[in-house]
């Protein structure tokens, strides 16, 4: 017993030496903890943008290319700093500086939202006039006397908020919201990932920031479906006095509540990071895996110096100084060059598609925003982040070198390219709307005007937007357009009658469009079956065209390379695709709304054969275009290895020249057999050389 008594002190306390240990660990994972919520935060927030553009451009009446300039705010954002933060940052106190984004995020998120709070409720064009406490209301038709007197239809006179909202578009805003999200976003992930490559248990990082990257679009894409259900102004309008439902082009969701949401999250995501140190110890489990030779370099490289001198004041003109001949030296990789030229082209057909497929499923399919929404989150999301993961077990399974990696990248884009031409087969026909797709006294296909005979002794106003259903199964522009002289009934309940230009039956209507597009709700499972098999055979080739992109630099370029890759792919994708794909939108509306103050508004009604041509077009043109790139560039990958081969039989097959090629085939035959193998590559100082 006094032998066990004397043993206790010495088991249970900790040497200095292995409290230290025990303390980097534990910052380590915290790191990684909180660097996987500053992910799923930046990934809720950014999906849930995505989500809310039909919202935003119906709240502010604004054509789909101002959205596309609202979307492209935030890599406006990133463009302002992210070189910068990518080359100093990683010489100064990198989790403060990711805590200081999450702040920013956080604000500019809040900011967005600003505008439902300052604009007033929201007025959507109607025609007529209902009362919630009787069942009678105003004559859709009234005569010619009384047409001026009867609210609406004065639809040209401007209000008494003109004057105001003429010199300040709301807007503006949210503009600047998501420029200030795009600023706080920027040091995240290269900042974070650099220091989890230096500091964090490798096997669980990915495994970790993977999962948050995935759950955060899921969840902003599902929070974007539950708050386009909700009305934009629930809790201050009697909801039996609105008739218009989710499904209506005028419907705006309550888009703020789920930016207030999304701002909160991001608030919280900034916590964790003002308690972490500037950098840790390298583990000497890592320094044992290499060679003397490797780990003298290692502690010698200049991008871990700060490890081992994290005390010592960064020198900010020195840094300078260096900073273009590094990315001189950055850009003279070919590899690099060509990966880059390739993921600006693909990235511009991507962030377009993306951006636009929900308002795509809406207005070719008619389906509504919150479904649309609902489906991108469980469906397309889903399959996306499993072809990821499923490109990665191949990889490590199959022992893909970077030429088997980047063979197998392209086959997969090429294959869901190929799939993807049958989405031309899935068109529907255009919605039957009298006066716009048909004319208002046949069913045949004409471009009539919205005035006949059946209503000259209305003089309805052209532009109000408020549609309802015939007996004879056309979509009416309004009651008024449509003859009716009276209506009984509030909100969703109102029938119209006596309406002259429905020729069939007792010439009555019902509130909103005809549901009549039974062959475009055949098509539509099998568009969603289609998206979900090209989504996941593309993001097939994503994790390892990631590798080549990690292994073609060296190890003292990787946050500046994986910085000016962000950096270029947001400003010549991220900035200019929405804005084209949103102005080649325009081109395919068929009738606008019109402002309360006067002007073109929003779109109501969209050519679905142009719309589905345009889209689909300009996405599948633009990846036809990077093949072209993708084949140079695996011609130019080849070369650098033959060149490697040929210099080393020059050498005889001995020196250093022999070391590299029997490192080259090493890799390519992955003889490694651990999951860190990736990993220790990276710190290889001749990999580009190799390359």
């Amino acid at each position: 017993s006094a032998l066990e008594t004397s043993q206790i002190p010495a088991c249970s306390a900790l040497s200095p030496v292995a409290q230290s240990k025990h303390k980097s660990f534990r910052s380590a994972q915290m790191f990684l903890v909180a660097l996987s919520f500053a992910y799923f935060a930046k990934a809720l927030s950014g999906s849930y943008m995505k989500s809310t553009i039909t919202q935003l451009e119906r709240r502010f009446d604004i054509p789909s290319y101002l959205i596309g300039v609202i979307d492209g705010s935030f890599e406006i954002g990133n463009l302002l700093v992210i070189a910068f933060v990518s080359y100093f940052g990683a010489k100064l106190h990198r989790p403060k500086i990711i805590a200081i984004g999450c702040l920013l995020m956080s604000l500019g998120t809040f900011l967005i939202a600003l505008p439902h709070f300052i604009i007033g409720r929201y007025k959507f064009e109607t025609s007529i006039r209902s009362s919630v406490n009787s069942t009678n209301s105003l004559s859709p038709c009234p005569v010619r006397s009384s047409v001026l007197a009867a609210g609406p239809s004065a639809s040209s006179v401007p209000s008494s908020g003109c004057e105001h909202e003429s010199r300040l578009s709301m807007w503006i805003y949210v503009f600047l919201g998501n420029i200030l999200r795009g600023i706080g976003e920027t040091p995240v992930q290269p900042l974070g990932i650099s220091y989890i490559d230096d500091h964090a248990l490798e096997e669980n990082a990915a495994f970790y920031i993977g999962i948050s990257t995935i759950i955060g679009p899921v969840f902003g894409y599902l929070l974007g479906s539950v708050c386009a259900k909700i009305y934009v102004d629930i809790g201050f309008v009697n909801m039996e006095s609105i008739s218009i439902t989710p499904g209506d082009a005028r419907w705006v969701g309550a888009w703020w509540l789920g930016y207030l949401i999304a701002g909160f999250i991001t608030l919280l995501s900034a916590m964790p990071f003002w308690f972490l140190p500037k950098s840790l110890p390298l583990p000497e489990t890592r320094l044992d895996k290499y060679s003397p030779e490797r780990t003298s370099f290692i502690k010698d490289s200049p991008l871990l110096e700060h490890k081992y001198q994290a005390d010592e004041p960064a020198n900010f003109l020195e840094m300078a100084k260096d900073f273009l001949p590094t990315l001189r030296s950055l850009l003279g990789n070919p590899v690099y060059f060509l990966y880059l030229c390739v993921t600006i082209i693909q990235f511009n057909s991507l962030i377009g598609m993306v951006t636009y497929k929900p308002k795509y499923i809406e207005q070719h399919y008619g389906q509504s925003a919150s479904k649309a929404n609902f489906l991108m989150g469980v469906i397309n999301i889903p399959a996306v982040a499993l072809g990821m993961f499923s490109g990665g077990v191949i990889m490590k399974k199959f022992k893909l070198s970077i030429m088997g990696a980047a063979k197998f990248a392209l086959g997969t884009s090429l294959l869901g390219y190929f799939l993807s031409l049958f989405f031309f087969a899935m068109g529907c026909e255009n919605a039957s709307v009298a006066g716009i797709t048909r004319s208002l006294t046949n069913s045949q296909l004409a471009k009539d005007s919205l005035l006949a005979s059946c209503n000259a002794d209305c003089q309805c106003p052209e532009t109000n937007w408020d549609p309802m259903c015939g007996e004879n199964g056309l979509t009416y522009f309004s009651p008024c357009l449509a003859g009716c002289r009276t209506s009984h009934g509030s909100g969703m309940d109102t029938v119209f009658e006596q309406c002259s230009c429905v020729a069939v039956g007792n010439h009555t209507a019902s509130v909103g469009q005809c549901n009549n597009r039974d062959s475009c709700h055949r098509v539509f499972p099998y568009f969603l079956a289609l998206s979900v098999i090209t989504s996941f055979i593309i993001s097939l080739g994503g994790t390892p065209g990631y590798m080549l992109l990690i292994r073609c630099i060296r190890p003292q370029l990787k946050s500046l390379a994986l910085g000016f890759h962000t950096l270029t792919t947001r400003t010549l994708a991220g900035i200019p695709a929405p804005i084209y794909f949103g102005a080649i939108i325009d081109t395919t509306c068929l009738k606008w709304g019109q402002k309360k103050c006067g002007g073109r508004g929003a779109c109501r009604i969209y050519n679905t054969t142009a719309y589905r041509i345009a889209y689909l077009g300009l996405t599948l043109g633009l990846r036809t275009a990077s093949f072209f790139l993708c084949i140079l560039g695996l011609v130019v990958l080849r070369r650098h290895v033959r060149r490697q081969e040929r210099n080393t039989l020059a050498n005889g097959g001995t020196g250093a020249a022999a070391g590299e090629l029997q490192a080259l085939r090493k890799e390519e035959n992955n003889s490694c057999n651990s999951d860190q193998c990736p990993r220790t590559t990276d710190y290889d100082p001749e990999r580009e050389t190799r390359l």
